[in-house]
């Protein structure tokens, strides 16, 4: 169980980041850069940083595209 509390604390993170932008093709990028870069942080912990930043990217660009627009807070990074 250990071993899959980052993976879901990545996830959890990566939802809760990924909503910047006001298109879903922008949250959905800016969150799986974020999610790639907690992902590989967190897979280097773990000896898989290549790994950790797929699985990171996956779910922050999945995070990012399923938030509404009302959730950003200030002006988008992808105008």
């Amino acid at each position: 169980m250990q071993r899959y509390l980052p993976l879901a604390a990545l996830a959890a993170l990566s939802l809760a980041l990924a909503g910047c932008g006001q298109t879903p093709g922008c949250r959905a990028l800016t969150g799986a850069g974020l999610g790639a870069a907690g992902g590989a942080a967190l897979g280097a912990i773990g000896g898989n940083p290549g790994l950790g930043a797929i699985a990171g990217a996956g779910a922050g660009a999945l995070g990012g595209a399923a938030t509404s627009p009302s959730e950003v807070n200030g002006p988008s990074p992808c105008y």
